[in-house]
């Protein structure tokens, strides 16, 4: 069972953008073997006819020395800071298709891609293409401000295929850093994040609700789940609205998770790939503005991962790795 952790949070993925932001080793430049060790990986799917998404770890085969990299990414991204950013991908000279497919091959050989949706897509385009005036819209889907958040999933991935106009950086905040801040100044809210709240981004099957902690500390690892809008929405359809304490513990956690010296911002360039431990790491971009044509427009790809290094998370934190399969039909 998960325990009211106490004393602060120490180690890297306790990480403040402020001591980050001069500090570039987070910043991985692929190779030009990395390049094209990617190159005959696709060369070779390709020979076999087969493309995204069908085909497995197996059919983009990666030589050693690129894998063992991509461990070694993975254990920072469970045990080290919770992030790594790989640069330098020459987007320029691959077709959509061929994009989409180096991208969930190395995603293949960091973990398993799961689905982000109900329609069972592998690949998340973060485009704004949507219609601001529809409820239903994402906001990921339009040019709006995205707040800090966390993905139901071990790993969330972002590959940058093309930049906005103006704006859209993206950022990072630490869990670790804001549980300190927490601790440090209001330890009396502590209790109310590790208690179970209403989430609607945990609503399995029909409409009603899921029931998670914000944070909790098992087996020596601080875990959070994150969308303050989700965690509004549950209450609200669970009938049971905020007290006026629980919606001051959630002002306080925004008001920490914004602070200039706790988050490390970030522009992705053309052929960045930005990987976060969405239980260590929340998320975020600012809002931009767009090119008129649509082929100009800002263009991310987004991957959830299910990591095979994940943390074992405790009974009362629900476990979640994207939606299930589609149904097909006979």
């Amino acid at each position: 069972m998960s325990t009211i952790l106490h004393t602060p949070l120490t180690g890297p993925a306790a990480w403040r953008g402020e001591a980050l932001a001069g500090d570039t080793s987070w910043i991985h430049h692929l190779t030009p073997e990395a390049i094209a060790a990617l190159d005959g990986a696709l060369a070779h799917l390709k020979a076999q006819g087969l493309r995204f998404p069908h085909f497995a770890q197996a059919d983009f085969p990666l030589p050693e020395a690129f894998r063992a990299e991509l461990a070694r990414h993975a254990d920072a991204l469970e045990n080290g800071t919770g992030f790594v950013l790989l640069r330098g991908l020459p987007i320029e000279r691959y077709s959509d298709e061929e994009i989409s497919a180096i991208y969930y091959g190395i995603g293949l050989h960091l973990g398993e891609p799961v689905r982000q949706n109900p329609r069972g897509d592998l690949l998340g385009l973060v485009m704004n293409v949507g219609d601001k005036t529809q409820k239903t819209t994402r906001v990921y889907e339009t040019n709006s401000y995205l707040p800090y958040h966390t993905d139901p999933s071990d790993v969330v991935g972002l590959l940058c295929v093309r930049k906005a106009k103006e704006g859209g950086l993206s950022s990072l905040v630490s869990v670790g850093a804001i549980y300190n801040e927490i601790l440090r100044t209001h330890p009396e809210y502590l209790g109310l994040y590790y208690r179970q709240w209403y989430c609607a981004h945990l609503c399995e099957k029909g409409d009603a609700p899921g029931l998670t902690p914000i944070f909790s500390y098992h087996q020596g690892k601080l875990t959070c789940r994150y969308l303050r809008q989700y965690l509004e929405l549950g209450h609200e359809m669970a009938g049971l609205p905020l007290s006026p304490v629980e919606i001051e513990a959630l002002d306080l956690f925004d008001a920490i998770m914004h602070r200039p010296e706790l988050r490390l911002d970030m522009m992705l360039e053309p052929g960045d790939m930005q990987f976060a431990n969405n239980y260590a790491v929340l998320h975020s971009r600012n809002g931009f503005e767009d090119h008129d044509a649509p082929e100009q427009r800002r263009k991310l790809l987004r991957l959830w991962l299910k990591m095979p290094n994940a943390r074992e998370l405790a009974p009362e934190f629900p476990g979640r790795n994207g939606f299930p399969a589609p149904a097909t039909v006979a």
